[in-house]
């Protein structure tokens, strides 16, 4: 079997899962979560045996600290991947779920019921705990899921699919709920981005470069953000002991996500009060800082911010500063160099946060709190699969509701159109 044929032979057995999943009803898929959880419990010695060959594999190949230790699998992370799969299967099921129904003049009743999109393709890096974590989110919606990983955590990802799939067959539902593309040929991503009879989403979880990858090669509808260029603006309003709390929150607490501040704009009649204070306790917590002209004139011996720094999404303990005239000019740098993934105004004044919500065109618009707060389970949804900043279909953390769509239903008493 060559590699377009192998990944058809996925798919195609997702897309018969997910018809089998669509008749298990909330009570059967929460129990088959629970028992996942207990089995990857079970069986934590087994995965870390199959992980410590990923690792091995990834020392070798001189792969970074960082994607070692994201790639490692140890007892606490197991256990976190259960309880992810009970947290998940403790979450109110939106599948059925019925809205907007209404009266029409001819007696029909209208409506929509939440139901799930169907089969929907994961591709990702190297953490092998998104393995579990998007199989039970998608599984808790009602779609059948086809996994493709990274090469370098091949080996923990087949381990623990195989052991979710053997769940799945034990409480009578269909295996193919859960696919995973074990291969590790980069062609196997392309022929899966082409099965768009078959696969109804697609979810890239990574690094700008995967994601735009995918995009510029799918025939299916993605769902993304390219970056997070993430902005908190000082207003001249602001109480100035909150701010810096924000900003240092928003900053250090962990650099290397997404809804971490890369730019803090800081509005210009606060800016000789504010600055030195705050940029010395970013200092003072590793942050290396880059200014324009006039926060250097404030605050010496940082480097200089260039317009190409704007646009950069560090992931890292570095941070531009900019001193701005105003809301208008800080929103004009938001629209011209931000990612549309999440912006903060602090300011205590109330016209101001309301146009800063309705202007500024981003997945989260956050007064006075953190961008970090930028998450599903801050959000309440329990539990996300990833932040979109599209605007079709689901916009910023996506949980269970927005791994399903709406689809309209009718009751009659034998309405007929005239």
């Amino acid at each position: 079997m060559d590699i377009k044929e192998f990944v058809t032979a996925k798919a195609r057995d997702a897309r018969a899962g997910a018809r089998d999943l669509l008749k298990a009803g909330s009570d059967r898929k929460n129990v088959l979560l629970v028992k996942m959880a207990d089995a990857l419990l079970e069986h934590a010695g087994t995965l870390m045996e199959e992980n410590a060959k990923d690792v091995e594999y990834a020392r070798g190949k001189g792969l970074s600290k960082a994607l070692v230790d994201r790639l490692t699998l140890d007892e606490k992370r197991i256990k976190e991947m259960a309880c992810g799969l009970r947290e998940v299967a403790a979450l109110p099921d939106p599948v059925g779920e019925i809205l907007h129904m209404r009266q029409r003049p001819n007696g029909m009743q209208v409506g929509r019921m939440r139901v799930p999109i169907g089969v929907i393709g994961i591709i990702y890096e190297a953490r092998p705990n998104v393995t579990a974590d998007a199989t039970a989110l998608c599984l808790k919606a009602g779609n059948a899921v086809v996994l493709r990983g990274g090469s370098e955590a091949i080996n923990s990802n087949r381990a623990i699919v195989g052991i979710l799939r053997d769940e799945a067959r034990k409480e009578g539902l269909h295996e193919g709920i859960i696919n995973f593309i074990d291969i590790p040929e980069r062609q196997a991503v392309m022929e899966m981005l082409k099965l768009e009879d078959m696969i109804d989403l697609i979810i890239p979880r990574g690094g700008e470069g995967l994601i735009r990858t995918v995009t510029e090669n799918s025939r299916i509808p993605v769902l993304k953000h390219y970056k997070g260029v993430c902005h908190v603006f000082v207003d001249r309003d602001a109480d100035l002991i909150m701010a810096e709390e924000i900003c240092l929150n928003a900053k250090v607490q962990r650099p290397g996500t997404c809804n971490a501040m890369e730019t803090m704009l800081v509005d210009e009649p606060i800016a000789e009060g504010f600055l030195p204070k705050v940029l010395k306790s970013l200092e003072d917590k590793g942050v290396a800082l880059k200014g324009d002209q006039r926060t250097r004139e404030i605050y010496p011996g940082i480097d200089e911010a260039g317009k190409e720094d704007y646009y950069k999404e560090y992931l890292d303990l570095i941070l531009n500063v900019r001193v701005v005239g105003g809301i208008d000019e800080a929103m004009e740098h938001i629209a011209t160099y931000g990612s549309a993934h999440t912006d903060t105004i602090v300011t205590m004044n109330y016209e101001k946060a309301m146009r800063f919500l309705r202007e500024v065109d981003s997945s989260a618009v956050m007064v006075n709190a953190s961008t970090r707060l930028n998450d599903g389970g801050q959000f309440g949804l329990g539990a996300e699969i990833g932040i979109s900043t599209d605007k079709i279909h689901a916009r910023g953390p996506m949980g269970l509701e927005e791994l399903t769509c709406a689809k309209f239903i009718v009751f009659g008493s034998g309405q007929l159109r005239q």
